[in-house]
């Protein structure tokens, strides 16, 4: 394919609202080693490029300025080392930054290829929501087969995303969401019990569901005042996972009530993951959750694709709580 020298890709002129996010021209990059050159054909929003845009989150030291964490399409380029790839390769790729725009450059160890049969847009809305979730729920909360777990915000990118992954893994998912006319889709999707969050009481609801036992696995993206209401929802030795704080990152924590049940407290993020460290969960994920793709138990809910000169528009639907599901930028 032919390669142009220069693009028109979306970057914050400074850091602020929606209103920010502008196309800039910037050079197409030339992979380095052990990089390649992705024709990107769908790329991913994501929550930490609302954080990147308001300046509260910034790129690693000689990362692109360019938005976007994830972004699937065709290699075009390879570097130099590069083995397991090769120019024409559909790939699902987990970025440094660089999405939002119609070239990136990727590692070549952080690409997942794309399973025959899936398109573009549910590609580039994958790589993010596999690695965290795979990470999270999966490796730090050990979630097993005949477990439960509450998943908060489960209408989100994340939250669709985990609660198929839960189902497929054979645990019992119960869902929280903001809005009732979800609540329907989300137990299409796998979850035994969904509840809006403003009409029930999430805690009444784990106990009843395990005759009270309480739920094994919490995955919150709320914090907050959330953290305590989740401790009671939990089981002994539960394990609590911490992705976000949508209503704060200031918790009291009641030392006394982990110690009596022996609940484990865990968070992360993906960015600031050593590459080794990401390589590592790609071919995990890559052996382990891919053929799920492949066959459809697994798959992300797109709520809606968007040009990529609307990204502005796009973050302003994320943040208005609109979507249902990703959305995806198409260059």
């Amino acid at each position: 394919m032919t390669i142009p020298t220069s693009m028109q890709a979306i970057v914050a002129r400074e850091p602020g609202g929606p209103e920010v996010l502008v196309l800039a021209e910037r050079p197409v990059p030339t992979p380095g080693p052990g990089e390649v050159l992705v024709r990107v054909h769908a790329a991913g929003v994501n929550r930490p490029d609302v954080m990147q845009r308001e300046g509260r989150a910034r790129p690693a030291p000689g990362v692109t300025d360019v938005l976007g964490l994830e972004a699937a399409g065709e290699v075009a380029a390879i570097g130099p080392g590069v083995q397991r790839l090769q120019a024409g390769s559909r790939v699902m790729a987990l970025l440094p930054g660089g999405g939002y725009a119609p070239w990136c450059i990727a590692p070549a160890n952080h690409c997942l290829p794309m399973p025959a049969g899936l398109d573009f847009a549910d590609a580039g809305a994958l790589p993010e929501g596999l690695f965290t979730v795979w990470h999270n729920l999966f490796e730090l909360g050990a979630l097993k087969m005949g477990e439960t777990v509450l998943i908060h915000g489960a209408a989100g990118g994340i939250g669709t995303l985990a609660i198929r992954m839960a189902h497929a893994a054979g645990a019992r998912v119960i869902a929280t969401a903001g809005r009732t006319e979800r609540l329907a889709d989300l137990k299409a999707m796998g979850a035994v019990e969904a509840l809006c969050y403003k009409q029930t009481d999430f805690v009444a609801v784990c106990r009843e569901a395990t005759g009270g036992r309480g739920v094994d696995v919490v995955l919150d993206m709320v914090g907050g005042d959330y953290v305590k209401r989740n401790f009671e929802a939990l089981a002994f030795g539960g394990r609590h996972l911490s992705l976000s704080f949508l209503q704060g990152s200031q918790v009291n924590i009641e030392l006394l009530t982990l110690m009596q049940k022996q609940l484990s407290l865990h968070s992360s993020t993906l960015r600031p993951q050593t590459d080794d460290e990401k390589t590592r969960m790609a071919r995990l994920i890559e052996r382990h959750v891919l053929p799920l793709v492949a066959d459809r138990r697994i798959r992300p809910r797109v709520h809606q694709s968007l040009p990529l000169a609307d990204a502005a528009r796009a973050h302003r639907l994320l943040e208005a709580g609109e979507v249902f599901g990703k959305l995806v930028l198409v260059p």
